[in-house]
């Protein structure tokens, strides 16, 4: 998927307004830009943000959750902690970020990249993720229990500690991972697609979960 690497190569660029006021419980929000503001502990559930920008924001805590993103673009920004459970991310870029213990459980991501960000203690449980893309990322702890994969890939990004126990995968790719630490999950993955290399090093936790006992003589 292509994606934008700056804020005037967005089509809608130019209609964007800067966004002053407070994020309040079920608002619409349309062509606006968030830019350079933290945003404590915000009530914000159920709001829905269209065609629009947020640039070096920082999220602390607050309520996100069922919240709808339709053709955002994120860059340079924070989330620590906070709920995004049941929330909706649709054509949303995340560029250069930090997502850190955020709640997101039962999510649905479609057509979504997260690129050059850090990512840990990230809860997608239950989530539905649909043609995603972590693109030179670190993933650590990062929970993709009971959650549907489908079309999800992770070029050049270390998983480390993931977890993917009782998910569901279709066309799951784990090819161009740069880093394979899986702590839960194996059984889970049937389907997936890794290479070669990353054969060899799973193979004795394939082998454990598998219940194979490996002893040389």
């Amino acid at each position: 998927m292509r994606v934008a690497r700056d804020l005037a190569s967005l089509p809608y660029a130019r209609y964007l307004q800067p966004f002053t006021g407070a994020l309040e419980p079920g608002d619409d929000h349309s062509e606006i830009h968030l830019d350079d503001v933290e945003v404590d502990e915000a009530q914000a559930g159920g709001s829905r943000f269209s065609e629009s920008a947020m640039t070096a924001v920082t999220f602390t805590g607050g309520n996100f959750e069922r919240v709808r993103l339709d053709d955002v673009w994120i860059s340079r920004s924070r989330w620590i902690g906070g709920s995004w459970a049941e929330s909706g991310l649709l054509n949303v870029t995340i560029l250069d970020g930090v997502l850190a213990g955020v709640q997101a459980y039962g999510a649905t991501w479609r057509r979504v990249v997260v690129q050059d960000c850090k990512v840990d203690s990230l809860n997608l449980r239950g989530a539905k993720l649909q043609d995603v893309e972590f693109r030179d990322c670190d993933l650590s702890e990062v929970d993709f229990g009971g959650a549907t994969l489908n079309g999800v890939t992770f070029p050049g990004t270390a998983l480390r500690r993931a977890r993917f126990g009782r998910a569901t995968v279709k066309k799951l790719d784990l090819r161009g991972a740069r880093e394979l630490d899986i702590a839960e999950g194996w059984d889970s993955l049937r389907g997936a697609v890794i290479d070669s290399g990353q054969l060899a090093e799973a193979a004795p936790a394939l082998a454990q979960t598998l219940g194979i006992v490996v002893r040389d003589r």
